[in-house]
């Protein structure tokens, strides 16, 4: 990402250091998960669209992206330890949490413990915290959603958006899946996908925005509705319009405006 003031640095985690881009500013700073096949990458297009006073950590997760050569464990407690390891390092006193599908379920998993300083958390097409409807079949299936490019195209135009992406970003979506570490693609089909965080989520106390793509085929609005909103009481649920799975990439604008009025009011 080519911004002023956003300069990239390394952070310590168990068992090596996770690459970020991060910003300076005001107000409660925000840190983004990408989601499984993302990379810091799949949030340019939304920082490039918010307040340029507005601070963020936007971060490659274990596994992912320029933090490929992290070791495991590549499961969703580690993944929280990593995203408060990031925040502690920059000494945030307020801060709120930005996930999105896997990153939303890390985000989650990370409110429920009530760290300090959690201002607020936004879940962009999150994965519910108990899984819903997925068959050893589906986990199979999925497993090999990133085996090859083929297969990572297949994905972009069947399951992840809705209308496709820009040559350029079906590139990226392309090489951040296929650049994922063996361990860290199989962990969440395989395990993180169906683990059951739902009797954490109801002691998250901050404000939940959550983000649903109106042709979302992976988190559809409906499961949301029906099996996060319950669960966390202080949850409400916006829906983005003409926007499948990918919405960070998609229809980055309503997603940052969504993102600085959440903010705004905190």
């Amino acid at each position: 990402m080519t911004s002023q003031n956003v300069v990239g640095r390394f952070f310590d985690v168990r068992g090596g250091q996770v690459y970020a881009h991060v910003r300076e500013g005001d107000g409660p700073a925000l840190i983004f998960l990408h989601y499984w096949g993302g990379s810091r990458r799949t949030w340019i297009p939304v920082l490039q669209r918010l307040d340029p006073g507005q601070g963020f950590v936007a971060y490659d997760q274990r596994g992912w992206g320029d933090s490929t050569s992290v070791p495991g464990p590549y499961d969703l407690e580690q993944l929280a330890d990593d995203a408060q390891r990031v925040v502690d390092a920059l000494g945030y006193s307020r801060y709120v949490l930005v996930g999105h599908s896997m990153g939303g379920k890390v985000a989650q998993m990370l409110a429920a413990r009530k760290p300090t300083g959690l201002r607020g958390v936004v879940l962009v097409a999150p994965a519910p915290p108990a899984p819903i409807g997925v068959s050893e079949q589906v986990q199979e299936t999925v497993s090999h959603a990133y085996d090859n490019e083929e297969a990572v195209l297949q994905s972009i135009d069947l399951m992840l958006t809705h209308g496709g992406l820009t040559p350029e970003l079906r590139r990226q979506v392309v090489e951040d899946s296929l650049r994922g570490g063996d361990e860290a693609r199989l962990e969440w089909p395989r395990k993180g996908l169906v683990q059951n965080v739902s009797a954490g989520v109801s002691a998250i106390e901050v404000p939940v925005l959550v983000l649903a793509g109106s042709h979302d085929k992976v988190d559809p609005p409906t499961v949301l509705a029906d099996h996060l909103l319950p669960l966390i009481p202080t949850a409400t649920l916006t829906i983005l319009k003409d926007t499948g799975h990918l919405s960070p990439l998609e229809v980055p604008d309503q997603v940052a405006a969504h993102i600085g009025a959440f903010v705004a009011q905190l």
